[in-house]
């Protein structure tokens, strides 16, 4: 009953106003060169579906994550959403799930779709990843594509939830020092367009907390 109640109130949430770029903007790597909103940089950026997919396992509710191997063209070695580019003739949601697939082998038919958080500009590769938020009743049995995923992280919500494993450090990035706002869980530590997304979700789920645990 909590996990259907939960679904319910993420789907009404995610239909209304959401809390956009404001919570975007609370994990945003400082100074981050060339940010601009995705609106302004919507017209002349490549355009992606990520999956920001919830499932019940071990009586909490998760998110799934992959790190990316050193063979993608963009983003090599980082955490990320299962996701990727649009083809000409598919929409959004569709290069979500069809990515989601072939990264992680989960099947299209098993998930309901609940809605879209604010799409957000990635400056470094020129895209535009556009998050489609999703629920399954079952984890899936993961099989990550050896050319693209090096590894499969399941993260509980409410791990995400709790401040303490939001935290701060400062990097040298291309010779730069900047501060890098990261949500840590076992040895990652999981920053940049990742923890965006990721914050907009956790500002919809506060309103939910009493459902994160499906018994």
């Amino acid at each position: 009953m909590k996990i259907i109640n939960f679904i319910h109130h993420l789907k009404k949430d995610l239909e209304g106003e959401k809390p956009g770029v404001k919570a975007q903007l609370k994990m945003i790597t400082r100074p981050r060169p060339g940010h601009r909103p995705f609106e302004e940089a919507e017209g002349k950026s490549l355009k992606a579906g990520v999956l920001v997919l919830i499932y019940p396992w071990k009586n909490r509710l998760h998110l799934v994550l992959t790190r990316r191997t050193e063979r993608m063209s963009f983003h090599q070695a980082q955490i990320s959403f299962p996701g990727g580019r649009k083809e000409k003739a598919e929409s959004i949601e569709q290069a979500a799930l069809r990515e989601a697939n072939e990264e992680l082998n989960i099947s299209p038919e098993s998930l309901t779709i609940l809605g879209k958080l604010t799409p957000l500009y990635i400056p470094a590769s020129n895209h535009c990843i556009y998050p489609i938020v999703a629920f399954t009743k079952k984890r899936p049995k993961f099989r990550p594509s050896p050319q693209e995923v090096a590894e499969v992280i399941e993260i509980p919500l409410d791990h995400l939830l709790d401040s303490k494993n939001r935290k701060e450090e400062i990097w040298k990035i291309k010779d730069m020092e900047v501060v890098v706002p990261f949500y840590s869980f076992e040895e990652h530590k999981i920053w940049g367009a990742t923890a965006m997304v990721i914050s907009e979700l956790i500002e919809l789920l506060e309103k939910n907390k009493i459902f994160l645990v499906s018994k």
